[in-house]
């Protein structure tokens, strides 16, 4: 039997998979992640719990399953984009990772903007100069935590920390590189003078490799603490929403997934490079492709924050009705309205990356009456993404795609409620998968791929296949075409105040 395992280091929970080739899926495991914002736009992480989730879901994939860690051919891992984890001389994590949808650093994202030409440093690190990138983020901890820049010598993502701490060998994934801001895409290759920008030695960025390339095998290290096999081959990984489209079947121009996981991510398959400000900028899993995306800073990490600070009471309701209080919540919701009956939400809990890309902006409620109770704010806070996925579509058509079919996937994707409103406000049908469990799925086939035990790219739709499609409501596109225009107008007048 040909068995690979996927682990997905993801902003609200590590998740694994164990696989056998061409079309099994065998066990899955998860453990929660802790996402920490001690400050006002931050967002941090604890490696170490990565890594203690891990080493946790390794022998529970193993016992459930059955098999043995010496069938496991090959690893592959995938994680949220671009992490920042910072190591010290003896490999030792030296603070919190910075997160992808981290805000701290707008008055950085500034200073980059008065040194650099932007449309040069566009053309040629293939994204534009704004908090996604690594650099912008290290110059936050040059100037605030000076005795920690101090330390540092390697700086990588998440999945390539797993990587490190499965093999002790140091890399880093073509698209943690690509959005870090350290690539010329003209020539594929980091470039000393990116690098030079975030005032760190060219030495403390590790190689980088393709996806599917072995960057080392399980060590003796890795062995003892998580039950694999040493000798194990580990693939570079993937960037999590690059690997759960890949899993979704987006390998066509005109294909569009929607992925619900602790963030929102929307993101199309193309052969023909067009860098945009507004968007971000990747390498697509299948050499040769590439997959322009855009990216929201929260998603289910801002339903779960909704949840445990306002609708706590409501769980036990939820329990007596045999319902997660998520699913309670989307049946209240469904009671309600299109347009949440004049309620608008801008979920700008941590700044915005795309399109607007303002770490400045916040969270608002507006419109809010004593009409309003919470099936009309959960309602709200649902169709508030719906709006921003419309947004992107936007800029896609502006670039010059053509989006056509729409795939939905992960953790969010499971609420028929929210999907419908998704549909809804595009106005176009969403297909949702069966079988799909998310990144994790594309990091195994990565794997597989990388180890040479299929060189079939296409071979992963296999594990998925479609289930239901929602096809949008007329009766509610009145509605839903005004309160976008509000959405977009709420945005656009407030915000004058937060600069």
């Amino acid at each position: 039997m040909t068995m690979v395992l996927g682990l997905d280091i993801g902003t609200t929970s590590t998740i694994g998979i164990l696989l056998r080739l061409p079309d099994k899926i065998l066990a899955t495991a998860s453990r929660p992640v802790s996402l920490r914002s001690p400050q006002i736009g931050w967002a941090e992480e604890d490696p170490a719990e990565w890594w203690e989730n891990v080493r946790s879901i390794v022998p529970e994939l193993l016992e459930k399953s059955g098999v043995q860690a010496s069938d496991i051919m090959a690893i592959g891992t995938t994680g949220m984009l671009p992490a920042v984890v910072l190591l010290d001389s003896a490999g030792t994590v030296i603070r919190p990772s910075i997160q992808q949808s981290d805000g701290r650093c707008g008055l950085e994202v500034g200073e980059l903007k008065v040194e650099c030409d932007e449309e040069a440093f566009l053309a040629k690190a293939g994204n534009g100069i704004n908090q996604q990138l690594v650099t912008a983020k290290l110059r936050w901890i040059e100037r605030h935590e000076p005795e920690n820049f101090k330390r540092i010598s390697t700086v990588l993502g998440s999945y390539d920390y797993i990587n490190y701490r499965l093999t002790g060998a140091l890399a880093v994934e073509q698209n943690w590189a690509l959005e870090a801001g350290f690539v010329d895409i003209t020539r594929h290759e980091i470039d000393d003078t990116l690098v030079a920008l975030a005032h760190i030695p060219r030495s403390a960025i590790p190689p980088k490799r393709a996806s599917h390339a072995i960057t080392g095998q399980i060590d003796e290290r890795g062995a003892r603490e998580t039950g694999l096999a040493i000798g194990t081959p580990v693939v570079a990984g993937a960037a999590d929403m690059i690997a759960s489209a890949l899993g979704a079947g987006v390998v066509d121009a005109g294909d569009v997934l929607l992925k619900f996981g602790g963030a929102v991510d929307i993101l199309t398959a193309t052969d023909v490079v067009r860098p945009d400000t507004r968007l971000f900028l990747d390498y697509h899993l299948v050499p040769g492709l590439f997959m322009p995306n855009g990216c929201m800073s929260t998603g289910g990490s801002a339903l779960n924050w909704f949840i445990e600070t306002f609708a706590g009471g409501e769980k036990e309701a939820a329990n007596a009705a045999g319902l997660t209080i998520h699913q309670h919540l989307d049946r209240m919701a469904d009671k309600k309205n299109a347009g949440a009956d004049g309620l608008t939400i801008l979920p700008y809990l941590l700044g915005e990356k795309t399109p607007i890309h303002d770490p400045a902006a916040r969270g608002v409620v507006e419109g809010l009456t004593l009409s309003h109770d919470l099936g009309h704010i959960w309602r709200a806070l649902l169709e508030s993404y719906a709006y921003a996925i419309r947004h992107h579509i936007e800029v896609l058509i502006d670039m010059g795609h053509n989006p056509v079919r729409f795939f939905v996937s992960d953790g969010g994707a499971q609420s028929k409620i929210w999907m419908q409103i998704v549909a809804d406000v595009l106005e176009v049908p969403v297909q949702r998968l069966s079988g799909h469990p998310g990144s994790c799925i594309g990091a195994a086939w990565t794997a597989a791929i990388g180890a040479g035990l299929t060189d079939d790219w296409s071979g992963i739709t296999g594990l998925v296949t479609f289930a239901e499609q929602l096809r949008p409501n007329a009766e509610n596109r009145p509605n839903y075409r005004k309160a976008y225009r509000r959405y977009r107008d709420v945005y656009e007048k407030l915000c004058p105040l937060w600069q």
